[in-house]
């Protein structure tokens, strides 16, 4: 009867467990401070602008992009010239996905244009995946984008597995885009 229990129990508590993702490990391809320097190209000077956002802001986020932020403390990095004119500011922002996280890079002018675009992390399974949007110059097609209209994620080639991580740079972007958008008036 004890062995009968212990093992209803076993398999109880095997039923139970999470299911955990397959998670390799990451691929840095770029650091904060070179993607930072690179997308802010023209900078003489680095300041650091951390935003928590308010009920409204988030909100706003929301409507903007059908994501509600999880986070309650956000970080953009500010360059400006010698003259105290501001290039632009970078944020990070992730996405988790059954592969693992992609992390990206995104620069934004004063305007809230997008200066540029920069995929800093994923994990080595995702890296062959991401590789071909990198290569075919995916990223390119953000800059000089107004970050409050629709962003592009279409691409021609690469595979089903391409596209999908196409759409989530795009998401993250579009992301990005709207927490420098709704936190401007705050700088």
């Amino acid at each position: 009867m004890n062995t009968r229990l212990a093992r209803l129990l076993a398999l109880a508590l095997a039923a139970a467990a999470p299911v955990r993702a397959h998670i390799t490990p990451p691929v840095v391809l770029a650091s904060d401070r070179d993607a930072v320097a690179r997308l802010l190209a023209g900078s003489s000077r680095y300041f650091v602008r951390e935003v928590r956002l308010s009920p409204t802001q988030r909100e706003s986020v929301r409507q903007k992009t059908g994501w509600t932020p999880d986070e309650d403390l956000y970080r953009f990095y500010v360059g400006r010239t010698a003259d105290a004119v501001t290039v632009g500011a970078t944020i990070f922002i992730s996405e988790f996905t059954m592969h693992g996280p992609v992390r990206v890079a995104v620069a934004l002018a004063p305007d809230g244009r997008v200066k540029g675009v920069s995929v800093v992390e994923v994990t080595e399974e995702t890296y062959g995946w991401v590789k071909p949007l990198l290569d075919g110059g995916f990223l390119q097609r953000f800059a000089g984008r107004d970050a409050g209209g629709a962003l592009s994620q279409t691409v021609d080639s690469g595979g089903s597995m391409s596209r999908f991580y196409a759409g989530v740079i795009a998401r993250l972007v579009g992301r990005a885009a709207a927490l420098y958008d709704v936190t401007r008036s705050t700088q």
